[in-house]
C-alpha cells in the first residue's frame, strides 16, 4: 500500500494557501536555518493557514503562542529538507510539475483552465500554489531517496510475518490518530524528561475530554499534526509494531500511555476498529520495455536526456522501432537483447521514480526521459493484467508491507537527525 501522492493531499488543503487578510506587518527574522531565514510574514501566513484549516475541520484552535511555536518548528523542518533536496540534486522540472498539475485537474474532472479559475476564485494565487506543489513533491522524493530506499527487510522477518498471517488470516483494521513529541538525538536526561512531561500533559488533556485533534495541533511534532494526527484506516500489519501491539488491547475512544521510540514519545488514539478479512484480491502487473542511458564522467545528465529525447522523437514519428533502438542504444544489458522488454512488473518491483512513471503511462505511451539512480530511461507500457498472487509474490508483498511498517519510524528518526544536524537559531521571542 503506497502513500497517497502528496499533491492529492495538497488539493484537499487548497484554501489554506489563500493569503492572510489583515493589516500590513513590519517583517523580521524569526528563525535562521543554516544560511537561510524564515520571516515573521512567512510564519504569520502559515499560522493563518493553519487556523483556517482547523476551522474548516471544526477543530478548536490552540492558543496563538502554542500554534506559532508548532508551525515555526514545521517551517524549520521543511526548510532543512528543501535544502537537503537541493544539495543532493533532487529536482522537479517544469515539465514534471506541469504533469502533476494536469493530473490534479483531471482527478477533479476539470480542465486546467477551470482548475486554475477555481483556485483563483478561492483567493489562492496559482503561481504560489504551483510553487508549493513543487516543494511538496521535492519533500516526497527526498523521503523516498533518503529513507524508504534504504530500509532493509531480511528473510527471517518475512518468514515470521507469513507465519503470523497464516495463524491469524483475518486481522483487524484500525482507525488511528497519534501525537509525537520529538526528542532530539543525544538529549540529556533532563531534556528527555521534559519531553515525557509534555507527552503526559497532552495525554491528560486528551483523556480529560479535550478534542484529540486540537491536542495534536498544539503538541504534536509530526507532519500530520494539523490533520489532527489522523492516520486513517490501517490494517494491523501495516502499522508500526509499536502501535499495533498496543492497539490490540485498546477499545475505541481510548488513548494510550506515552510510547517511547527512537524519535520520541507517542500517544496513540484508537478511533474505531473493524474486521479486515483475508485479502485475496488480484494485483495489477505491467509489461513494459525501456531504454537506459547511464550517466558517467563521459556521459553527462544533459547528454543522456538529449540522447533519449532524440530516440523518443524518432519512435513517436514512426521512423524507428523502439525494440530495435533498445538493442543498439540501451545500457541495460539484461533487457537490451530483448528489445528493452522487462519481465512482468508487480507494484514495488522497481525504484519509486521508475514506478511513478509506469503508473502515469497508458498502454502504448512512451515517457519523457525519466531519472532514477541507474541513469535515464525511456519507458513504454505495453499492457497490464490482473494476476493472482503466487507464493513468491506473497514473499515480495510481505517484504513491501514490512518496509512500510518500518518506514514511518525511520522517517521520524531521519527528520530528528536532520533537525539536530542543522544550524537553527530561533528568534520568535524577540518582539
Amino acid at each position: 500500500m503506497r502513500r497517497a501522492p502528496v499533491f492529492l493531499l495538497l488539493l484537499l488543503l487548497l484554501p489554506s494557501l489563500a493569503p492572510a487578510q489583515g493589516p500590513a506587518l513590519v517583517d523580521r527574522i524569526v528563525a535562521v536555518v543554516n544560511k537561510e531565514v524564515i520571516t515573521f510574514s512567512e510564519l504569520n501566513a502559515a499560522v493563518a493557514s493553519a487556523e483556517r484549516q482547523l476551522a474548516r475541520k471544526g477543530t478548536a484552535t490552540p492558543p496563538r503562542a502554542v500554534l506559532e511555536r508548532q508551525i515555526l518548528e514545521r517551517l524549520v523542518l521543511d526548510k532543512a529538507q528543501l535544502q537537503k533536496a537541493r544539495d543532493t540534486g533532487i529536482r522537479v522540472d517544469d515539465l514534471q510539475l506541469d504533469r502533476a498539475v494536469q493530473r490534479i485537474a483531471e482527478n477533479n474532472k476539470m480542465t486546467l483552465a477551470d482548475f486554475r479559475s477555481t483556485l483563483e476564485r478561492d483567493n489562492v494565487p496559482f503561481d504560489a500554489w504551483r510553487q508549493d506543489l513543487r516543494e511538496q513533491i521535492l519533500l516526497s522524493r527526498l523521503r523516498e531517496r533518503e529513507v524508504e530506499d534504504k530500509i532493509q527487510v531480511n528473510d527471517s522477518e518475512i518468514d515470521l510475518f507469513l507465519e503470523e498471517l497464516k495463524a491469524n488470516p483475518e486481522r483487524s483494521e484500525y482507525n488511528v490518530s497519534h501525537i509525537l513529541v520529538r526528542v532530539p538525538e543525544g538529549s540529556s536526561p533532563e531534556r528527555i524528561e521534559e519531553a515525557r512531561a509534555k507527552a503526559q500533559k497532552a495525554l491528560a488533556e486528551a483523556r480529560g475530554g479535550g478534542d484529540f485533534a486540537r491536542v495534536a495541533a498544539g503538541y504534536s511534532d509530526a507532519p500530520d499534526a494539523l490533520e489532527g494526527g489522523n492516520l486513517g484506516w490501517r490494517p494491523h500489519e501495516r502499522l508500526p509494531e509499536l502501535f499495533s501491539s498496543v492497539l490490540e488491547k485498546m477499545k475505541p475512544g481510548e488513548v494510550s500511555e506515552p510510547l517511547r521510540s527512537p524519535a520520541g514519545f507517542h500517544l496513540v488514539k484508537l478511533n474505531d476498529r473493524r474486521d479486515g478479512g483475508a485479502s485475496a484480491a488480484p494485483v495489477t502487473q505491467t509489461r513494459a520495455r525501456h531504454i537506459l542511458v547511464r550517466t558517467s564522467e563521459i556521459v553527462s545528465e544533459n547528454e543522456a536526456r538529449r540522447r533519449l529525447a532524440d530516440l523518443r522523437e524518432r519512435i513517436v514519428k514512426g521512423s524507428a522501432d523502439f525494440a530495435e533502438l533498445a538493442k543498439v542504444h540501451s545500457d541495460d544489458t539484461g533487457s537490451a537483447a530483448r528489445g528493452g522488454e522487462l519481465d512482468w512488473i508487480y507494484p514495488g518491483d522497481t525504484v519509486p521514480d521508475f514506478e511513478r512513471a509506469l503508473q502515469e503511462l497508458k498502454p502504448g505511451e512512451i515517457s519523457q526521459p525519466v531519472k532514477t539512480p541507474f541513469g535515464y530511461h525511456l519507458i513504454q507500457v505495453l499492457e497490464r493484467r490482473a494476476s493472482d498472487v503466487s507464493q513468491e509474490r506473497r514473499r515480495l508483498e510481505a517484504r513491501k508491507v514490512l518496509r512500510e511498517r518500518k518506514s514511518e519510524d525511520a522517517y521520524q528518526e531521519w527528520l530528528r537527525q536532520l533537525r539536530d544536524q542543522a544550524y537553527v537559531e530561533l528568534r520568535l521571542e524577540e518582539r
